[in-house]
């Protein structure tokens, strides 16, 4: 257990890029270095359980919630996230910060592993080499992912492979080194290598959500490809899931946002009682951390359960009451007013928000649903629109409203690409609420469907920030502070706007 708890301790070590000048870099006695640490293959499967460790979607459900249309302001909010809420945004933010080093800290701990796994003595890789290959495949996924989500923040177009993007590192760094910006395209030719490593490393098993496998790798290449606008592939690749994963009824989809069952999980984050996630985190802000459901509430998903963030009107009035989605995300102890557009009181009407109950006895904390097939059902939609098949594409959201209705429904008619890219924003919209995704959707799809953020006007009528264009500048965060004090080369490559 001491060993363990040793090696994941390498992981916590360095935080950010480690490019701070003023750092010392000090080689204490009886330092547990990489060579120490990992002296066998169940060491590095240790190791690699300290790597997920520094995944975690709570600042994205945070940020992309606070920060777009899928929340008020609930009545026991004490000022956290008003920031935010008011689409303040600049190099000094929480989200500009924390997105960064997180980031980081994710590639360093993934380039650790990576780097005592090929270090490792041969003789101790043959004692289980299947195994050696699950984690290196792990490992080199891990660090794509941790890739592409600082990507999908930090450059303003996923499409242009000139465009700037994130420091490349698939290396430990040196303490002194001042890295620039690579381009989008030097990014994902990184990032599809080591999914191309971690595909030949990785089993067929997937019987475990919770460690990656090769379907993951497909999925997060499906979600690449439509960020990137390469629908020929996102077709191709989203398909293969469809028809391997399918949607979950009314019964399977509200189990598995209970934690009791995997419905069409491809892929979650475990969250578990006594997990370095298990507590509160920080509240209303994309520092987060903690229980999922903590990000919208103090004590539990119920009226009496301290709401701080409450469920925001605009979206709310798209869900149908016979949609199983409205049951998942609408806690039924809210006071729903008919008329609050006439009476304006938010006190009469306070939406409540449960996507995560809860599980394990414990309110508020539930698994973080990564990649789900309905996803793909949209990413596939997204591709039939942009290559001309409107009618594919209606017949995809189509299947996705029998599932969460539990009967046939009409199909959805589009008079043009404009409407039939509206329909599956805002089907993504309801489908993925509060799981991450609302703020990067706006920023690549909203000038193609004509939408931006747009909130009732109850929920922005105290700050009149009710309304942002997706051609905005803040849909795409900038450089934070902190960088600057230790690489101030990168001052000049900030994101315009900033």
């Amino acid at each position: 257990m001491k060993k363990i708890k040793n090696i994941l301790l390498t992981f916590g070590a360095v935080a950010g890029l480690v490019a701070c000048n003023d750092a010392i870099d000090i080689q204490q006695p009886g330092r547990l270095d990489a060579e120490a640490a990992f002296q066998s293959v169940d060491d590095l499967q240790a190791g690699l359980f300290g790597v997920y460790d520094n995944y975690d979607i709570s600042t994205d459900i945070a940020f992309q919630s606070i920060f777009t249309d899928e929340l008020s302001i609930g009545f026991d909010n004490g000022g956290q996230g008003l920031a935010d809420y008011g689409f303040v945004l600049n190099a000094g933010s929480a989200a500009s910060q924390v997105f960064w080093t997180n980031g980081y800290d994710q590639l360093n701990a993934a380039n650790r592993l990576i780097e005592a796994a090929e270090n490792l003595d041969p003789e101790e890789i043959a004692e289980d080499p299947e195994l050696y290959d699950q984690v290196l495949g792990e490992a080199y996924a891990l660090r794509a992912w941790g890739h592409f989500i600082l990507l999908s923040y930090y450059s303003t177009d996923y499409a242009d492979d000139s465009a700037l993007s994130v420091i490349n590192l698939d290396f430990v760094p040196t303490i002194d080194q001042q890295l620039l910006r690579n381009t989008n395209g030097e990014t994902f030719e990184l990032i599809q290598a080591d999914l191309n490593r971690a595909n030949g490393l990785l089993s067929d098993d997937t019987a475990n959500k919770t460690r990656i496998n090769k379907d993951f790798v497909t999925a997060l290449r499906a979600r690449i490809a439509a960020y990137r606008e390469n629908y020929a592939l996102a077709a191709t690749l989203s398909q293969q899931l469809i028809d391997k994963y399918p949607l979950a009824n009314r019964a399977e989809y509200e189990a598995m946002f209970l934690d009791e069952s995997d419905g069409e999980v491809i892929f979650k984050l475990e969250r578990t009682a006594n997990d370095n996630f298990d507590g509160q985190g920080t509240t209303g802000s994309a520092f987060a951390g903690g229980w999922a459901g903590a990000r919208f509430a103090f004590v539990d998903a119920t009226l009496s359960g301290s709401p701080y963030f409450e469920m925001g009107r605009s979206l709310f009035n798209i869900i149908d009451p016979n949609d199983v989605r409205y049951d998942v995300i609408v806690a039924p102890s809210s006071l729903i007013d008919p008329d609050y557009e006439v009476n304006q009181n938010p006190a009469t009407d306070i939406l409540v928000i449960q996507k995560y109950p809860g599980s394990e006895g414990q309110p508020l904390m539930n698994d973080l649903k990564i990649f789900r097939s309905s996803e793909m059902y949209l990413i596939r939609a997204e591709a039939a629109v942009a290559q001309g098949n409107l009618g594919v594409a209606a017949g995809l959201i189509k299947d996705i409203r029998d599932a969460r209705f539990g009967e046939d429904t009409t199909a959805p008619s589009f008079g043009s690409q404009t409407e039939a890219y509206a329909a599956i924003l805002d089907e993504r919209r309801v489908e993925l609420a509060y799981e991450g995704h609302r703020y990067l959707d706006l920023k690549r799809l909203g000038a193609r469907a004509n939408q931006g953020v747009l909130k009732d006007p109850i929920d922005c009528a105290f700050n009149g920030a009710c309304t942002l264009s997706a051609d905005d500048f803040r849909f795409t965060l900038p450089l934070p502070i902190i960088e600057f004090n230790g690489n101030p080369g990168l001052r000049e490559q900030q994101n315009p706007g900033y």
